[in-house]
């Protein structure tokens, strides 16, 4: 694959001049694929074109970010001839994000991301006003899944043509197939859960760790260690704090996801509660009014994965409020930051790409509703 026209000093130095290098690398890999899309016709080129613009149209490039700064942590030269190579690299973990997100829109029944329509969505309409036969919605449903599947392969491909040499790709693979198998298996949780099979704290942690924190900080902290050949120590660190910073993330979107403005998260309100996510905040509100509101608890019970008015969810809101498991959520949120910068502090990262990751960390973690 040829170099795109990306600054990769900016991208080191500037939040918004890395996202605009991981969109400019996206867009490159994206034009490299239409010949062979273009060659299987029907309505493939379609579907392709609205996974580039959903791929294109937004997010933080969080992942990335987090790749490319653990490599510069390490060691690596934003300037160097390895950077355009790595960009590359890192940037294959914004199409396993998009199939993550495809996919879990669908699982979620969530009709719109990011203030559009979810691809299922949006593929059942033009189902609709084609006035195709069958279902909409099972068509819409099918198209969304293979697009995402084709997210993932891609992934892959953009990894592998990255360009970084060889002994780096050997050091990368048992990262990235840890972090592919880690996020799969932390979404089959998820549904468990929704499931009803377990309501407890540790569970819900438990998909916070596999399903958000591993993908979404510590794997790719991970690799961007790999990819600079960090030494053992540099690497625990990094996964010590990606894995708090990680689970703090999402714990801060299971409280966006309940008491969140639309707005702001691209989701309607209270939509954590009518897709019956059974978060560390419900799990912690659960035990609590079973101890000592059992009435509580079975009005959330019976909330939970149900069609609700904003009444309702701000009854809801109320409830999590009074039985003290926003304030635990949020207490919980500072101590894992609290213990995540500690395990940087202590390690050999070079003191730019430390108070990078800070600011990153925090950005993460005190969003607001």
């Amino acid at each position: 694959m040829s170099s795109p026209i990306v600054d990769t000093h900016a991208a080191a130095t500037d939040p918004k001049g890395l996202r605009t290098a991981v969109d400019a690398t996206l867009a490159e890999f994206f034009a490299t694929r239409r010949p062979v899309v273009d060659a299987v016709g029907g309505g493939y080129p379609a579907a392709v074109a609205d996974l580039e613009a959903f791929v294109l149209r937004g997010g933080k490039r969080m992942r990335p970010a987090f790749a490319w700064t653990a490599w510069l942590g390490a060691g690596g030269d934003s300037t160097g001839p390895r950077a355009d190579a790595v960009l590359r690299a890192c940037s294959a973990l914004e199409l396993i994000q998009a199939c993550a997100l495809i996919h879990d829109d669908i699982i979620d029944s969530s009709s719109t991301r990011r203030g559009f329509p979810t691809v299922h969505v949006d593929f059942a309409r033009r189902h609709r006003d084609a006035g195709w036969s069958g279902s909409s919605d099972h068509f819409g449903e099918s198209a969304a899944i293979l697009v995402g599947d084709l997210a993932l392969c891609w992934a892959d491909d953009l990894l592998r043509e990255s360009g970084v040499d060889a002994d780096a790709a050997r050091r990368v693979q048992p990262v990235w197939s840890a972090m592919r198998t880690e996020v799969l298996g932390g979404q089959l949780l998820d549904i468990e859960a929704e499931a009803g099979t377990d309501e407890s704290v540790a569970a819900a942690m438990r998909v916070n760790r596999y399903k958000t924190a591993a993908y979404t900080v510590e794997r790719p902290l991970h690799l961007g260690a790999a990819l600079a050949d960090a030494d053992e120590n540099l690497i625990a660190a990094y996964r010590s704090f990606g894995a708090d910073i990680g689970i703090a993330f999402q714990l801060r979107d299971d409280l966006l996801g309940v008491f969140g403005d639309p707005e702001v998260t691209g989701k309607p309100s209270g939509d954590d509660i009518t897709e019956g996510k059974r978060t560390v905040l419900i799990a912690l509100a659960l035990q609590k009014a079973d101890e000592t509101r059992p009435d509580r608890a079975a009005t959330i019970r019976a909330s939970l994965g149900t069609e609700l008015d904003s009444d309702e969810v701000a009854d809801i809101r109320s409830i999590l409020v009074e039985l003290g498991a926003v304030e635990a959520v949020e207490k919980q949120i500072d101590e894992l930051g609290t213990r995540a910068v500690a395990a940087l502090d202590n390690s050999s990262i070079e003191p730019v790409a430390a108070a990078h990751l800070r600011a990153m960390a925090t950005a993460a973690i005190q969003r607001q509703y």
